[in-house]
């Protein structure tokens, strides 16, 4: 069955010490629905965007370290699942109970594994 990222996107100033019991409750609700259903096989919740650190190529080939994100945006991945569904529609119905759980926007992407060339097999 294919695989699908998805991806819980929350606000730049996001402070999770905020959220009330009954979001939690129905994110746990929802993490348990996903587990005796066998489609979850991963998820984790992320540090704010504030503590990332990115990395980047630069022409001579060496690589430079920055703080923050790679993107200014309004909005960062605060946490992700990634599941194993029939297709994207089973999918996007999880992603649905996930906005609702969580009260936030929800981005599905599919996960395409491309093989290793021939030469480094």
């Amino acid at each position: 069955m294919p695989h699908y990222l998805v991806t819980i996107q929350l606000p730049d100033n996001y402070d999770p010490s905020l959220e009330d019991e009954a979001v939690i409750r129905d994110i746990h609700a929802l993490n348990e629905e996903m587990d005796a259903a066998g489609i979850r096989l991963f998820a984790g919740g992320l540090e704010p965007a504030s503590l990332a650190k990115t990395l980047r190529k630069q022409a001579n080939g060496e690589v430079i370290i920055t703080d923050g994100p790679y993107v200014e945006a309004k909005e960062h991945i605060g946490g992700f699942s990634i599941v194993e569904a029939a297709d994207l529609d089973d999918a996007l119905a999880w992603a649905r109970k996930a906005a609702i759980a969580c009260g936030v926007p929800v981005e599905v992407r599919g996960i395409f594994f491309r093989p290793r060339p021939d030469s480094q097999a």
